[in-house]
């Protein structure tokens, strides 16, 4: 049996002493995180998938785990033998978790999951299933806690004060701007819980989950307090001493749940989509939830000056150790042997030569041949693949710059293409400009351009099963709301943030064949003003991104006049600020691949 297999057995052991007849589990933390730490990767524990954005369901005979589209052929590998199937979201005749519980919770029978780990609004979700089907809700127990008896203790990592020259606002003002939104709903306290918000409201960052620079936390609010729930022992004399100016309280981060109740305000405003179920059900009986979006989520989505000229900067210098590593792969290929581990370590290596770089924004996806079909796979040294001189190599990488974060993906010609890649890249490069040349008028939204780019795939019967595009945080997590660009989501509430300027989003379409070639081309923009009419305000994108595309791999003459216009104008851009910063060797290379079609 394995291991696997073993650790679910255990589950289904707790689960009949409690009497807990379908056991729900979700990749996330206490906040609601994308990505999570060690402590909390109870799924990868009991299945062996280390993906984000999924679910468990388990009874006393099945288990089925949920994966998006992003993770189907990683899914199906990494779970095989372990006693979980897997449901393919999204896909025809696929139910939703909840539609599953709905189906399967017989009367009489108890749901349970950990209410620290489910949103309140997830409660409640469940809630109106079980009552519906007059079976029970228990969410008092984590049952991996006896199950998982070498669980990671939670991360305390040094915690580190961002200076005003990077992100431009004080604490205190945006502190005033927090206050002014409660004073609106009539609240005199503010429950935040996400760490994302908490961060950047205290212009604090940690290291507390890989590659989002955040700490463990959760912040209360009023008028006249202010409560970080977070480790002291994470903080030096400096961050005790910013703290006690800025007349913030610390206590334990367990604390939050034996304190809540106690606080006892009248009118507490929390986002029930972020709010765990344990803290929102822990205030007292006197106290009324007023339900809203965290308003520092559109706070931080939007930049400021200072943060817009930082981030742009980072972008030269992360375009730079881009587009060096692009030249080192095309005049190393077949003449020195080199693996998607090697592409992941010689990236990094030419971010780490660039000024005020802190690390990767996320775990580099080189991809090469087949692999690159799976949109977030990893290399390992137990499992890549060798680069050969033929076919693509797909590289998404990024990185946290004192000034800012980068999200890039360029897929790389290593040699001879077949007609099919040929043309599947020019669609790619097509998508790609048709939405970095937006012109939309205000109160558009990304469900609404979302086509520009993928109406390429869709002229061909063809499609990529994720969105086309997200909010990138300002030295937080590389993908933030409250903006994406999609046309459809699990959760609706995804597609209803206006593009406003200051925003930055990425574009980045692709097309993924199974066992076959992955072809993904990204580039962050910045939404900026452009023209005004009678018709009202308008915008664009500005683009932040700068490295080459692969014009090898492009057939021109499929190439609108429009589009090749567009290319031709943003590899203008490329030479012009980033050929200063190369080698000569290096720039006279970039000029050919950047030269006009």
């Amino acid at each position: 049996m394995s291991e696997t297999k073993k650790r679910l057995a255990l589950l289904r052991e707790e689960m009949t002493k409690k009497k807990i007849d379908m056991y729900l589990m979700q990749m996330s933390d206490d906040h609601a995180s994308e990505y999570v730490g060690d402590h909390f990767k109870e799924i990868e524990y009991l299945t062996g998938f280390t993906g984000e954005n999924t679910w468990v369901c388990v009874t006393d005979k099945k288990s089925y785990l949920w994966a998006d589209g992003r993770y189907f052929i990683q899914a199906r590998r990494e779970i095989r033998g372990s006693g979980t199937s897997l449901f393919e979201m999204g896909e025809e005749g696929v139910p939703t978790v909840e539609e599953y519980i709905k189906k399967n919770l017989k009367a009489g029978q108890v749901l349970g999951f950990s209410g620290r780990q489910f949103s309140y609004d997830d409660y409640r979700k469940y809630k109106e299933i079980t009552d519906e089907k007059g079976a029970k809700l228990s969410i008092r127990n984590n049952l991996m806690d006896k199950v998982w008896k070498t669980r990671p203790d939670l991360p305390q990592t040094p915690i580190w004060l961002l200076k005003k020259e990077y992100v431009g606002e004080s604490f205190a003002d945006k502190k005033k701007r927090v206050l002014e939104e409660m004073k609106k709903n009539g609240c005199d306290a503010h429950l935040l819980t996400s760490l994302y918000d908490i961060a950047w409201l205290l212009n604090l960052r940690a290291d507390d989950i890989a590659c989002v620079p955040v700490f463990m936390s959760f912040l209360y609010m009023t008028k006249k307090r202010t409560i970080l729930f977070a480790s002291a022992e994470a903080m030096d004399s400096s961050i005790k001493s910013y703290l006690k100016k800025n007349e913030i309280e610390v206590m334990p981060y367990e604390s939050v749940y034996r304190q809540i109740k106690d606080l006892n305000p009248k009118k507490v405003m929390i986002d029930p989509a972020v709010v765990n179920a344990t803290l929102a059900t822990g205030f007292g009986s006197k106290t009324e939830l007023y339900e809203a979006d965290n308003p520092t989520e559109l706070m931080r989505a939007i930049k400021n000056e200072t943060e817009i000229e930082n981030t742009k900067l980072a972008h030269i210098r992360d375009g730079v150790a881009v587009t060096k590593f692009i030249y080192y792969i095309k005049n190393n290929i077949g003449k020195r042997p080199l693996s998607e581990l090697d592409a992941a370590d010689i990236i990094l290596g030419f971010r780490r030569e660039q000024e005020d770089f802190l690390g990767v924004s996320f775990d580099t996806i080189a991809g090469y041949g087949g692999n690159a079909a799976m949109m977030h796979y990893t290399a390992t040294p137990e499992s890549y693949a060798d680069l050969e001189p033929h076919g693509f190599l797909l590289v998404d990488s990024g990185g946290h710059y004192l000034q800012g974060t980068t999200d890039i993906t360029r897929t790389i010609a290593l040699g001879p293409l077949s007609d099919e890649e040929r043309h599947a890249y020019t669609m790619t490069v097509r998508a790609n400009l048709r939405l970095a040349m937006a012109h939309f008028p205000d109160g558009a939204r990304g469900e609404n351009l979302d086509v520009l780019a993928r109406g390429i795939m869709w002229d061909e019967g063809l499609d990529y099963r994720c969105g086309t595009g997200h909010g990138v945080g300002h030295i937080l997590n590389v993908h933030e709301g409250p903006q994406s660009m999609r046309w459809k989501a699990r959760d609706p509430k995804k597609l209803t943030a206006v593009l406003k300027p200051g925003m930055i989003t990425t574009d980045e379409p692709g097309l993924y064949v199974e066992d076959g070639y992955g072809i993904r081309i990204e580039n962050e923009l910045l939404c900026v003003e452009d023209e005004k009419t009678e018709y009202g305000q308008f915008y664009k994108f500005e683009p932040l991104t700068f490295a080459p595309f692969e014009v090898d791999a492009i057939n021109v003459n499929e190439l609108t006049l429009y589009e090749r216009r567009a290319l031709n104008d943003y590899h203008a851009m490329v030479y012009e600020k980033l050929s200063p910063h190369l080698t000569k060797s290096e720039a006279k290379w970039l000029k050919k691949v950047t030269k006009p079609l």
